[in-house]
């Protein structure tokens, strides 16, 4: 059940990184975004693709350095949730929303692998060697 675990984890953050990825394209080029036209906040997606690689390989120290980005586009979205108009402010909702769901399955997902079995470089019976 822990291994099925670990792998939810791994997937909703996955997930969640590809969503915040096409909310950030959609909403600085098309939905709402702060010129006609698209503006280069539409950049701020980029720090976002980095992590990809990183959790599609399920390696700890992305999951890690991820969980602590994550905060500046959840307070980017705050921002915008309250300063911005419609329908602006509803995407930063979402992204707000899309952001605690990453930090719960970057949490978690540590959290389970820590837990988890680990496999040492020492074997298991020391008189076995």
């Amino acid at each position: 059940m822990n291994r099925q675990n670990v792998e939810i984890t791994r997937w909703l953050a996955v997930g969640s990184v590809l969503a915040l990825i096409a909310l950030g394209l959609a909403w600085e080029l098309w939905l709402a975004p702060l010129r006609p036209g698209g503006s280069w906040l539409v950049l701020k997606v980029l720090p976002l693709c980095l992590p990809l690689p990183g959790l599609l390989k399920n390696r700890m120290y992305t999951y890690r350095w991820l969980s602590l980005l994550l905060w500046l586009y959840f307070a980017e979205g705050v921002v915008r949730a309250w300063g911005d108009r419609a329908p602006g402010n509803a995407l930063a909702l979402i992204q707000v929303f899309l952001c605690v769901l990453l930090f719960a399955a970057c949490a978690m997902h540590v959290r389970l692998r820590l837990k988890g079995p680990r496999l040492d470089a020492t074997p298991a019976n020391p008189t076995a060697s």
